[in-house]
């Protein structure tokens, strides 16, 4: 049997909510899926955990980020091709911001999501290799796709350590994770050492030190001279966030599940976890505003997956963006994009009597919000030959409904699948 592992990034929303984006979806396919299949609910961390991105899908690829996270920069860092020197290199994701001048006032944390790849990669190459002039101090810059990045701190002379707080104000690192904040103050914070070790003293300096060069530098730089005379934002600051100085160690998911797995991932960080567990990573291009043509793409590296492997899993990214910006008509699109140019072909072309089908989100990203949650998000899972619990539509309200059941953490709902696989 074969098995397709969906996720669509935020796509949930919020059981307060009055009404939810995927109950104002029209969603055909995806509830053909829910009709047949057993439905649940899922905290993807834990309850009240509103994570990023990266713990999540550990998470619910099966692996307790807890135990074995050592935080999403040295995974962007994998998924960007970089290495990190251990004990002598923090790497961090970044994002170019906008701020208003050296008083670090933030105008916008991501740059009005206007910045191209081409012109992020233009300024990474001006802040690379960065002098930071104390402790022998250095920064590596790598721009990803838009406004993301992977800063790498380093010494050439100085160890250094992870247990440093981040400079992005809208997220709170709590041990080796972080965690959406409700509400912050729209400034870069200061990056302050989370223990007394010289190694995070040094560190927090080193990471402060880079904060200000940074602003000096793009604030002048050509690109963002041509976006103010275009009227548009300057990506002029960095925001840091999740250092980590290692990769976990982990076991391969093939060990885990006894299933070979590939991936079909948009994000670097999404990039780096497929690594990190040994999946074979099938290439895409990075998604665009032609939606038709990129779940097409997303499809047939699907099906050239699923001829080689057991299981594939697809991260697809739409939904997420929208909810950030409280925009809950583009995020039911976004929804329902997915449902007509991914879900539909998939079903049409398909072996539903030789095919295992599991959607869910890595979190939800409730409009009403403009932020993760720590709300549960929708789970369906199709098994052939087993029964489904009939539910109407794919919908926080309706899967709460189903057999499933509330699952309270997303490492477990991996290993309640393969009991299914194998009845």
């Amino acid at each position: 049997m074969k098995f397709i592992y969906l996720v669509l990034d935020g796509a949930a929303d919020s059981l307060k909510d009055k009404v939810t984006s995927y109950e104002k979806a029209n969603t055909p396919n995806l509830d053909k899926i829910a009709k047949m299949g057993k439905c649940g609910m899922m905290y993807t961390i834990g309850k009240g955990i509103a994570p990023e991105s990266d713990a999540a899908v550990f998470s619910i690829l099966g692996y307790d980020p807890h135990k074995s996270y050592t935080g999403r920069g040295p995974i962007e860092a994998l998924g960007a091709g970089l290495e990190i020197k251990e004990g002598y290199e923090i790497a961090f994701r970044a994002n170019f911001a906008t701020v208003e001048d050296k008083s670090l006032k933030l105008l916008d944390r991501r740059v009005g999501r206007s910045l191209l790849s081409e012109e992020a990669r233009e300024l990474a190459k001006a802040i690379d290799n960065l002098d930071l002039e104390k402790y022998d101090g250095y920064a590596r810059v790598v721009a990803t796709i838009g406004h993301r990045a992977v800063v790498v701190i380093g010494s050439r002379s100085h160890k250094l350590s992870d247990n440093v707080g981040n400079t992005d104000p809208a997220y709170e690192k709590m041990g080796k994770i972080s965690v959406a904040k409700k509400e912050y103050q729209k400034i870069i914070s200061e990056c302050k050492p989370l223990d007394d070790s010289i190694e995070a003293k040094v560190t927090a300096e080193l990471v402060n030190i880079f904060t200000r060069k940074v602003i000096g530098i793009l604030d002048e730089h050509e690109v963002n001279k041509k976006r103010a005379f275009e009227g548009k934002l300057k990506a002029n600051a960095i925001l840091m966030r999740d250092g980590g100085g290692s990769l976990p160690k982990v076991e391969k998911i093939y060990e885990r599940f006894g299933l070979s797995f590939g991936a079909i991932a948009e994000m670097p960080v999404e990039i780096g976890i497929a690594r990190l567990l040994g999946m074979d990573i099938e290439r895409v291009p990075p998604p665009t505003e032609n939606k038709e043509k990129d779940y097409a793409l997303r499809l047939d590296a699907t099906f050239r997956v699923l001829e080689k492997m057991d299981a594939v899993y697809v991260h697809l990214k739409g939904p997420d963006e929208p909810g950030h910006d409280g925009n809950i008509d583009r995020k039911v699109k976004a929804i329902e994009l997915i449902d007509k140019y991914y879900v539909k072909p998939l079903l049409e072309m398909v072996d539903l009597d030789d095919t295992a089908i599991l959607v869910t989100s890595d979190h939800a990203t409730p409009p009403s919000l403009k932020a993760h949650s720590g709300d549960p998000v929708p789970v369906v899972l199709y098994v052939p030959g087993i029964e489904g619990d009939m539910v109407s539509k794919i919908s926080e309200k309706e899967c709460l409904k189903g057999s499933l059941g509330i699952i309270e953490h997303g490492w477990l709902l991996l290993p309640k699948v393969v009991e299914y696989l194998n009845k």
